[in-house]
């Protein structure tokens, strides 16, 4: 159940940068971290924690209740 939860938590996440035309490097950039982190967001290996969630949500200029609005198929 957690996998599924992160995979689709990383699909939904990597839909909201690529509508923002950001590149993973770029958006890695603005939030001050690692794009191999970003990389592994969106391949559903990381647990993103409170910190970052808000990080990413500034850096994607979204409220980060939106990065929270994703769908998962159990």
């Amino acid at each position: 159940m957690e996998d599924l939860i992160l995979v689709s938590f990383g699909a939904y996440f990597k839909n909201l940068r690529v509508s923002k035309g950001l590149s993973q490097e770029q958006l890695a950039l603005k939030a001050d971290l690692d794009r191999t982190y970003i990389s592994g967001i969106e391949r559903g290996k990381r647990n993103v924690s409170l910190i970052n969630i808000v990080k990413l949500a500034e850096a994607l200029e979204l409220p980060p209740k939106q990065l929270l609005d994703f769908k998962f198929k159990e």
